[in-house]
């Protein structure tokens, strides 16, 4: 028997709500570590910390990036997050003030 529309609705408003909810500790997260590592001193257009922000994750999404490049033919050296740009190292530990939370 198929679902009614009313507990379809239900359902789709219970899962925005998970939603939203799922985001917002995403967002405290990424935002305390940005807080740990300096970000908030910086003064820096969004738009560019957005960009930053997107070349961290290519770099965490590496491996499905290499697939994906290796299978349009792309071939990136190693350290590389696409053609033309390279990244040095992130340095994590003590010195940049990060403590137990998390």
């Amino acid at each position: 028997m198929k679902k009614p529309s009313s507990k379809i609705r239900e359902e789709i408003a219970r899962l925005q709500d998970q939603l939203k909810q799922a985001e917002t500790r995403e967002a405290e997260r990424i935002g305390r570590i940005a807080l740990r590592a300096g970000l908030g001193e910086i003064e820096i257009e969004e738009t560019a910390l957005q960009a930053a922000f997107e070349e961290i994750a290519g770099r965490f999404r590496g491996s499905q990036k290499a697939a994906a490049g290796a299978a349009s033919g792309k071939r990136y050296p190693p350290g590389s997050t696409s053609a033309g740009t390279s990244t040095a190292p992130v340095e994590v530990g003590a010195s940049q003030g990060i403590g137990g939370e998390g």
